[in-house]
């Protein structure tokens, strides 16, 4: 379980594998100059706060690998922060390589 430390606030603690997420959303978005609001909630409370260029932030992991991401999550919650401006958690997409393709049935010869 990582954590999220948003100025000099109480730490917020969030699963690596998301952090990693909204850590590399979060930071795309400061690197294009955009400030935005976050929304995020543990089990002790719900924060929301306005990030921009000068917010001292820090992502703390406490596992010692890099989460692999998933590009359809990381599109979902830009076009979160895109829409309303306040970057929200979305679930987790299934990755489409994962998905299963239909296969069309074929009428039986007779």
């Amino acid at each position: 379980m990582g954590s999220f430390h948003y100025d000099r606030c109480a730490a917020i603690e969030i699963d690596d594998r998301t952090l990693a997420h909204l850590q590399a959303v979060i930071l795309d978005k400061l690197r294009r100059n955009e400030s935005f609001a976050f929304d995020v909630s543990d089990e002790k409370r719900w924060v929301s706060c306005w990030l921009n260029q000068r917010t001292a932030l820090e992502f703390r992991y406490t596992g010692n690998r890099r989460a692999a991401l998933n590009h359809e999550w990381l599109e979902l919650l830009a076009d979160e922060v895109g829409m309303h401006g306040v970057l929200r958690l979305v679930p987790e997409p299934v990755p489409a390589s994962v998905v299963m393709p239909r296969v069309a049935r074929v009428p039986a010869r007779v």
